[in-house]
């Protein structure tokens, strides 16, 4: 059984700064330290478990432009990256890239200390091996015409910017990388970045658009399941879907969730020991897609059978006229015995699922716009 800890930290990226809060080990008393930032778009703020005092935060600043930040401290202190991520200009024909922000960040293996990856907008895939003071991009993917032709455009994707995200890293295997990208589908490497291939098989796509064509597949969020790494699930922009290693093609698991709530959504949460356990957020979408709590009234789903039934979760949420949703970074859960869910909301709320989300209680309101919420315990 996991021991439990002393203190948690949650990690909350907002649209004009960073937040973190500091919670005792029952998960009852919260104190907010903040803004870190105030006035940046801040879109990720990570841990780094192996030392459990190392915070980097990826932002889009007024003046300094895309950067990351670096505190070695738990947040007392900040310094800026000496060389954040950048595209190098292409060796080839193709049309030089600017990082318009860094969009995800991802600690590296256990057994890689201050290895960090991280995924920007435009789509671009970068690595530090100094603990985020450097980063260099890795070309198999930045550089690569193939690539290049899936990421589209930056008029494509998101309505601010393609993204490159859900880094993950196979805890068995430190050359054994996942990512995903919004568009241009979910990609797999096992020789630590320098050739990849595409998991797209059984994903659909919007009516009307050719499957065949990875620039079409959205995923919204890639998940690795801690507890069996050969499972991985997705929300994606058209479903939820489940993969079992060694197979290759997703099978959509949102076909039985309720059909008046139907199974689009961003973020996607797996359970840190059961693989059959998995948590979505959905939201509104319909063919206008206002990207709402469908009807107004937000819940959670959960799976314990690994997609075969779902369950809402919503004792302690809005009832009505609660037209808010949660992005893809801003739900998680911690690793206790009895894991509690997090998620921030576009309406800068904080919530605490109890009970893997069966009550929840609100922590802070009146935050910027979040765009990620992450938990790390302090011990």
């Amino acid at each position: 059984m996991t021991p439990t800890p002393t203190r948690l930290l949650m990690l909350v990226a907002t649209r004009k700064g960073a937040w973190l809060l500091h919670g005792d080990a029952r998960r009852e008393r919260w104190t907010l330290d903040g803004p870190h930032f105030l006035g940046h778009t801040i879109s990720h703020v990570q841990l780094d478990p192996r030392d459990r005092r190392t915070l980097l935060a990826a932002a889009k600043t007024g003046h300094l432009g895309p950067t990351v930040f670096r505190s070695t401290d738990l947040g007392r202190s900040w310094k800026e990256a000496r060389q954040p991520p950048a595209f190098d200009k292409p060796s080839n024909s193709l049309p030089p890239r600017a990082v318009d922000h860094t969009f995800w960040l991802t600690p590296g293996h256990a057994s890689e200390h201050d290895s960090w990856y991280a995924g920007t907008s435009p789509q671009g895939l970068f690595r530090s091996e100094d603990g985020g003071i450097s980063w260099a991009p890795l070309p198999a993917v930045n550089d690569d015409p193939q690539f290049r032709e899936w990421m589209g455009t930056v008029q494509d994707g998101t309505p601010d910017g393609p993204k490159l995200h859900s880094i993950v890293i196979d805890p068995r295997d430190p050359a054994h990388l996942l990512f995903g990208m919004s568009g241009g589908g979910v990609h797999e490497s096992r020789d630590a970045g320098r050739s990849w291939t595409t998991l797209v098989e059984g994903m659909q796509v919007v009516e009307g658009f050719d499957a065949t064509t990875v620039t079409f597949h959205d995923p919204h969020c890639v998940r690795i399941c801690p507890g069996n790494p050969d499972r991985l699930y997705q929300q994606n922009h058209c479903g939820i879907y489940r993969l079992d290693r060694p197979g290759t093609a997703w099978q959509r698991i949102g076909r039985s969730m309720p059909a008046e709530v139907g199974d689009i959504g961003f973020p996607m949460v797996v359970h840190p020991r059961d693989p059959d356990t998995a948590w979505v957020f959905p939201m509104d979408g319909n063919d206008v897609w206002p990207r709402t709590s469908p009807g107004g009234r937000p819940a959670a789903y959960v799976t314990r059978d690994g997609g075969s039934s779902w369950q809402r979760l919503d004792h302690g949420l809005p009832v009505e006229q609660a037209w808010w949703t949660v992005k893809r970074q801003a739900m998680t859960a911690d690793a206790l015995p009895e894991p509690a869910l997090y998620l921030g909301t576009t309406s800068g709320e904080l919530w605490i699922g109890h009970e893997g989300g069966s009550r929840w209680t609100n922590i802070a309101r009146h935050l910027p716009e979040i765009y990620a919420v992450e938990v790390a315990e302090l011990g």
